[in-house]
């Protein structure tokens, strides 16, 4: 006799942000049966859920895939690091745990690029849906350096606001992080801790997910690394991000029918956008020297970590408790911008946000960039093989406008420092520098030193046209039985941090299929 085939109504792959939410969403109807599966581990670790750690799980391969871009033509040949997370709650395990919603306009312009149902009073209630688990909280804002940033903000002629999620958020104000009760609230904390217990919720960790199978055009399983493979009655959900979806489908023969028969993958379904529309957020660190010993600068050493960490783990408070990036902003590159798309998070220290680097004295930054990028990429497949890494091309800064705007941001950043509320603290510039003025001289610093801030998406947009992946429900178009709900179906790229954006986008697309 034959081995019998495991099946399930639903299979989601991929237990990250998204996949969490319609894990906890599809299992509640307890008359039926969810798959999650995951290729990465439990993720219990304490620097996952200490949430000033949040570098060292960055830089595990244990929790990162540890993507890498392609040499970026605009970004003088340089190579950039794309993490995404690895493991039950994906990259929300592995995040700066910055909870942002995205300004109202940018759902519009998500509708009127084909996504309908997607604008702002669309998305709102589940937003609201999102944030009763997720419960993102600001931070005690105890350093003095953060209501020096505020008050900045105000001398420069910005709106000092009481919560950057809610209209019109522009202006400077507190940023909400997704932290609760002292911990890192990942989506898998949020949603799926409360649904393990449930008889007809399944969770395989370790399992790579190889390709799609298909009767026709209907996905009917998954095939494993492993080789054995699963069932799905209902539908098969791909939950594997920005870089894992497009992959998972062009393995599976779904996507540009030349490129895949070049791969020698039979084409199931011609999908030429699979894989195109990559967007990014680029970001770089405006870092001014400290004149006071107030920074974190003092804590950075073996002993003040050592302190940081035993207070945590004894009290859950402290240093440890906060992703430090507690104040910022979202302003307007210039006067013909529409609405906001500049970011700022302010920190108080000056380091790279990975850790990798920190300066020798005391210090604070502003991380900014464009935040609705116009430069575009892709991801695809060079291989057949699930474990062989995607080829990356960000293309960023590609288009002049990004660079433009990129200028107005390093130039604004300057501007808050150069206020009257830093007079007590500032010492000099320690980057870009004082050589660095012109246009040219900018430019050429932002190309040598800008940094992903690690927001990959687009990669399987929502729409109608040729170019679309799914529909309006995250339906793959041509195909049955098949969505994908991730960051890879935003049309656009939205004003802000997306792990917020992607739980919503799952709380919705999880209301679709199961009809409510």
């Amino acid at each position: 006799m034959g081995e019998m085939i495991e099946t399930y109504d639903y299979i989601i792959v991929g237990a990250g942000s998204a996949g969490c939410v319609l894990a906890e969403r599809l299992s509640a109807d307890r008359s039926c049966d969810v798959l999650l599966l995951e290729a990465g581990g439990g993720n219990d670790s304490v620097f996952i859920d200490m949430p000033a750690a949040l570098s060292i799980p960055m830089n595990r391969r244990r929790y990162n895939w540890g993507y890498v871009s392609e040499p970026e033509p605009g970004m003088d040949g340089r190579v950039l690091h794309c993490p995404r997370g690895r493991g039950l709650g994906g990259s929300s395990a592995i995040n700066g745990m910055v909870y942002v919603r995205g300004h109202a306009r940018d759902f519009d312009r998500w509708h009127d690029m084909g996504a309908t149902g997607w604008r702002w009073q669309d998305v709102e209630p589940w937003f609201e849906r999102a944030e009763s688990r997720l419960m993102p909280m600001h931070g005690a804002g105890s350093n003095p350096l953060y209501g020096a940033f505020l008050q900045a903000g105000r001398q420069v002629g910005f709106d000092v606001l009481e919560d950057l999620n809610a209209p019109p958020q522009e202006g400077v104000g507190p940023l909400a992080m997704t932290v609760h009760g002292g911990k890192r609230w990942s989506a898998r904390r949020a949603y799926l801790d409360r649904a393990l217990q449930r008889h007809n919720l399944s969770v395989r960790r370790g399992v790579l997910a190889e390709s799609l199978c298909f009767d026709g055009v209907r996905a009917v399983g998954v095939a494993l690394k492993n080789g054995r493979v699963v069932r799905a009655r209902r539908e098969v959900l791909v939950c594997a991000g920005a870089i894992g979806s497009p992959g998972l489908l062009e393995r599976s023969g779904v996507g540009d029918a030349e490129r895949l028969a070049s791969l020698g993958i039979p084409p199931v379904h011609h999908l030429p956008g699979v894989g195109e529309n990559l967007m990014d957020h680029l970001e770089v660190y405006v870092q001014q020297s400290c004149t006071r010993p107030v920074s974190l600068h003092g804590w950075l050493n073996l002993l003040g970590k050592a302190w940081i960490g035993a207070r945590w783990l004894l009290r859950r408070d402290g240093l440890g408790a906060t992703n430090h990036f507690e104040t910022g902003g979202f302003v307007r590159s210039g006067h013909e911008a529409p609405w906001p798309d500049v970011q700022f998070h302010f920190l108080p220290a000056a380091m790279h946000y990975d850790g990798s680097r920190v300066a020798a004295e005391h210090g604070f930054q502003i991380h900014t960039g464009p935040m609705l990028p116009e430069s575009r990429g892709s991801v695809h497949i060079t291989s057949r093989e699930a474990a062989v890494a995607p080829r990356i091309c960000f293309n960023y800064l590609a288009d002049a406008r990004d660079r433009e705007v990129f200028r107005a941001a390093v130039r604004i950043a300057r501007q808050l420092f150069a206020q009257p509320a830093f007079d007590a603290y500032r010492g000099a510039e320690l980057a870009p520098g004082a050589a660095v003025e012109t246009d040219g001289e900018l430019d050429a610093w932002i190309r040598a030193n800008a940094e992903s801030a690690y927001h990959p998406c687009g990669t399987c947009r929502m729409g109608s046209d040729e170019g679309a992946v799914v529909d309006a429900e995250g339906r793959v178009r041509g195909m049955q039985a098949l969505r994908v709900v991730d960051a890879s179906i935003f049309p656009f790229i939205t004003n802000g941090n997306l792990n917020g954006p992607t739980i919503m986008a799952a709380e919705k697309i999880a209301a679709h299929v199961v009809g409510r």
